[in-house]
């Protein structure tokens, strides 16, 4: 092993794949590992030395703080030396809180709170008016002056535009020695059981002093203890009458309207939080969004009768206390259950939908009898919108929420604050408006905030403006300058989440500490690329050691020391088989040196697809950036979509084009983003959309159970004459159900320890060691294996085992063919990239019998790909398009993007800056446009 006077030493190593390898990793570098998908990188990065100094960090807690933590598990290795303080930055472990935002995680936003409490002026949101707030001697001095030679009355607000008869109150009032008070702006005497109209709006105050004001030393006591008792009834407000006038001005200690009164607490922090009551929102409290009962989900198509299932909720008619209400409903409002919903009565809808109360009586004249009918009824739109609210069970609600719309808050209008904080503003600007402005405007703005700001202001600002400035330039240093403060951590690709992490840590100033990044490349164009690299090098350079799990080719020619871990990946991995500068790597004969020296590479197809000569054409796309696009899709050949990060690509495929064509083949019910008009939608039969969204999000779902294979082989172990012996169903192999599994971990294979302020730990169940199943279950074999064992394999292995059973082998077969050959069949789902979990469900698609005639929709395929599996990937996708197929893919990379038979280029930059239709053609057309910045790159992978 290579020397170095500062490094991390890592000796037998055997966690996973790896093979007892010994690596010695110099510190305060910048450190690349790399190799094939499935090699072993995040085995040495993550399960290695980041677990270990978890582990280390747990040790250091006390002896009573670790009995609620638990114990975690050394890594499988024989020592690690030279470790110092490990950070993980990963693409998962980002909050999906709808509390979460951009603005949150970087504290940015927590500094601007700071900034709004301290140093905003507030307006008032009846007048507009400036609010004005005094001490108790500025009044009495104001009084003085303006009423001077005067009489006045001082009165104390106790109730604001509200309803009631208040007799109690004005009792409450009298004893306390007040004997007037003002009610709807007339001064009344105060007299025993004195009462108002219940059923309308009052203004009451209390006539705490009449007065006329001089400058005798007698007045000044008078008024200043009349001031202090108006203060103390009035809830820190008082009024002063002008008797000849009977004109009202208010003062108060707090912010104040000085003409309508209404006024503000002295701003907090909090009162600018959605996250706590004092500041979110009351009617979304505080998330933006609502769910409404959409009328239409209820009754899809109104054509139907009840009878025959109109109201979706409920189906066809059945005996049931429900369709009784519907036929007492009918009869009230002559009608049959049978007629078409549209020939209803709009009164009957009403109360079907929205529910009522009536009563009413039927006369049946053969029998000569009358009978009254009662009808009390919530209404199907009610209930399901208690359910939603209400409902203790996840099922109850996702039930609910199938026939509802997510919509803005009406209320604060997607601000997610109450009406009082968004009237305190810095520069014309309140905190919702700065927080929707995307990052780089968000920098101009604060750059120039200075000048726009008082003496008083800037005095107590200068230190939060400055932090927020240095916040704000670590996210542009690392290319997110499109995204805004307010954009939902759940909408952030994994890539960008893991670059914002980095941002704030760069933002942190630690020294000494050892950060992992795991691909944070990925969702990046080459252009912002070397900003990346460049935050990465600053981190390494005020004294940090930089590991980075990577691909992609600049960081790897960037970085001081690559690690090259192979040679193939799964159990043909786990060892280094190339270790040094990127110079030296570039002479040793591995599969990276070869891509990066150009003696391999994915080779150019020579002639491009014309496709089938149809096409979709969608139009007047305007959701979030995109600016009135629209684009032609020709049909029958690889579409590649490319752009900045944030140009619009998500949302013009994403957000728009796939959910129009999924509502069209599938009824899908998500709403597309604004556009006008899509044609073409005929020349194909089905869309599918393959994106990196986790196959399952429990320890329990995994590839097998994915892809419907265990199912295949829990009935072929259920049919081995053992198994039909005992009586053993195809339940008793399934670690869901309760029978054939281990109850410890509950079929999990591990336990879950809630580590409270850490991320949750899984540690192998001591009762089955991680097999899932229990003893009788794991007696039952198939050729020699039992059902643990076959878990256990990875898809390599059991393309060979399962050759002779051609529904498992074929559905295996395509999982291997995309270049998942190392991952084993109960990988659980939560150890898998988002690459691999795309693959997965690239693989299950394949494994359907296509018509030729579908549209793929795939975003970042390449993600966690070395070079050798984006061309094993692109093998695959080529065949389906050849077989007639359409496939569209979002991506960056150039390796992906110059097979292409048709590019889509969005920009020209990101955020606001973005969304148009740059250039589109071949990549041959799109490299002579010299506005397009893939242009300029893909320009020198093309001959």
């Amino acid at each position: 092993m290579t020397k170095f006077d500062d490094a991390i030493e890592v000796l037998g190593a055997r966690v996973h794949n790896l093979k007892n390898i010994d690596v010695t990793i110099p510190r305060e570098k910048l450190v690349v590992i790399t190799g094939l998908s499935g090699s072993g990188k995040s085995s040495l990065a993550f399960d290695t030395i980041y677990a270990e100094g978890q582990r280390r960090y747990i040790e250091t807690f006390s002896a009573y703080a670790r009995q609620f933590l638990g114990g975690l598990e050394r890594p499988d290795v024989d020592k690690i030396d030279g470790l110092s303080p490990v950070i993980a930055i990963e693409q998962k472990t980002t909050s999906k809180s709808p509390r979460s935002t951009v603005g949150t995680i970087t504290e940015i936003y927590d500094f601007l709170r700071l900034l709004y409490a301290r140093a905003s002026d507030a307006y008032s949101y009846n007048t507009g008016e400036k609010m004005v707030s005094y001490n108790d001697n500025q009044i009495q001095e104001l009084i003085k002056e303006s009423y001077k030679g005067k009489k006045i009355n001082i009165l104390s607000p106790v109730v604001r535009s509200r309803k009631g008869h208040y007799r109690e109150l004005f009792e409450q009032i009298a004893k306390q020695g007040f004997v007037k008070v003002r009610a709807d702006g007339e001064i009344k005497d105060l007299v025993k059981g004195m009462k108002l109209d219940r059923y309308k709006m009052h203004d009451i105050e209390i006539v705490i002093d009449r007065l006329k004001i001089d400058d005798t030393d007698d007045n000044d006591k008078r008024l200043s203890e009349t001031i202090n008792t108006a203060m103390y009834h009035g809830d820190d407000v008082l009024i002063i009458i002008d008797h000849d006038t009977n004109e009202a001005r208010y003062f108060s200690r707090n912010l104040m309207c000085p003409s309508s009164g209404i006024s503000y607490p002295n701003p907090e922090p909090n009162n600018f939080s959605f996250n706590s009551p004092k500041g979110a929102c009351q009617t979304c409290n505080g998330i933006g969004t609502l769910y409404q009962v959409n009328d239409n989900k209820i009754v899809p198509d109104d054509a139907l009768s009840i009878k025959s299932g109109a109201l979706a909720p409920h189906g066809p008619q059945k005996n049931s206390w429900i369709f009784k209400q519907f036929e007492t409903i009918a009869q009230r409002f002559d009608f049959s259950l049978s007629d078409p919903y549209k020939s209803i009565p709009t009164e009957a809808k009403q109360m079907i939908l929205y529910g009522g109360s009536d009563k009413f009586s039927v006369e049946n004249k053969t029998l000569g009898v009358t009978r009254d009918y009662n009808i009390d009824f919530e209404g199907v739109a009610n209930f399901i919108e208690s359910q939603y609210k209400n409902a203790e069970t996840t099922s109850l609600k996702r039930w609910a929420k199938e026939y509802m719309d997510k919509i803005q808050c009406p209320t604060c209008e997607g601000s997610r604050l109450r009406k009082e904080s968004l009237y305190f503003k810095v520069n014309g600007l309140n905190i919702a408006e700065l927080a929707n402005k995307d990052i780089i405007d968000l920098a101009d703005w604060f750059e120039n905030l200075n000048s726009h700001l008082s003496k008083t202001q800037l005095q107590i600002g200068e230190e939060v403006i400055k932090e927020i400035r240095v916040r704000i330039k670590f996210l542009l240093d690392v290319g997110l300058d499109y995204l805004s403060l307010n954009r939902g951590s759940k909408s952030l690709s994994g890539g960008e989440a893991q670059r914002i992490r980095l941002a704030t840590q760069i933002g942190s100033q630690l020294v000494g500490v050892l950060y992992i990044l795991d691909e944070p490349s990925i969702g990046l164009h080459q252009r912002d690329n070397e900003k990346l690299i460049n935050s990465l090098v600053s981190l390494r350079d005020i004294g940090n050691s930089v590991i980075v799990v990577e691909h992609d080719k600049d960081m790897i020619q960037r970085a001081d020391y690559v690690i090259d871990i192979g040679p193939r990946a799964g159990k043909y991995g786990g060892e280094i088989i190339s270790i040094g500068t990127p110079a030296e790597l570039l002479t040793h004969d591995t599969l990276t040196a070869d891509y990066l020296t150009g003696k391999r590479q994915i080779p150019i197809p020579e002639t491009r697809r014309k496709g089938n000569g149809k096409k979709i054409t969608l139009k007047g796309c305007t959701g979030n950036n995109l600016k009135n696009v629209s684009i032609e899709l020709p049909l029958g050949q690889m579409i590649g979509v490319t752009g900045v990060s944030g140009s619009g690509k998500s949302t013009l495929i994403n957000e728009t084009l796939y959910p129009i064509m999924n509502a069209h083949y599938f009824n899908g019910v998500k709403k597309p983003m604004p556009y006008k008009s899509i044609k073409g939608l005929e020349h194909c039969d089905k869309v599918i959309d393959i994106n990196q969204s986790p196959i399952g999000r429990t320890p329990r779902s995994n590839p097998a159970t994915y892809t419907k294979t265990f199912d295949e082989i829990r009935s072929l172990f259920a049919k081995i004459p053992e198994a039909l012996i005992r009586g053993y169903k195809p339940g008793r192999f399934s670690f869901n159900v309760k029978g054939g599994r281990c109850e410890t971990c509950q079929g999990g294979g591990l336990r879950v320890i809630e580590m409270n302020f850490l991320p949750d730990v899984y540690v192998e169940c001591e009762t089955c060691q991680g097999k899932r199943f229990n003893r009788e279950t794991l007696e039952i074999r198939y050729k020699g294996k039992s059902i643990s064992d076959v878990l256990d394999m990875t898809m390599d292995e059991a393309v060979d085992f399962f050759e002779h059973i051609p529904k498992v082998h074929r559905k295996l077969k395509t999982i291997v063919d995309v270049g998942l050959g190392y991952i084993t069949l109960g990988q659980q789902s939560t150890t898998l990239s988002g690459g691999e979990a795309q693959r997965i469900k690239l693989a299950t698609e394949l494994s359907k019998r296509d018509t030729g005639n579908t549209f793929y929709i795939l975003d970042e395929p390449t993600t966690g790909l070395h070079f050798e599996d984006i061309r094993v990937l692109m093998l695959v996708l080529d065949s389906l398009v050849d077989k007639g197929n359409t496939v569209l893919i979002i991506e960056h990379n150039l390796d992906v993007v110059k097979l292409c038979d048709y590019i889509i280029d969005i920009g020209y930059e990101g955020g606001q800056g973005g969304g148009e239709v740059v250039a589109k053609g071949t990549p041959e057309q799109i490299i002579k446009d010299k506005k397009s910045y893939t242009a300029k790159f893909l320009k020198k992978e093309l001959p």
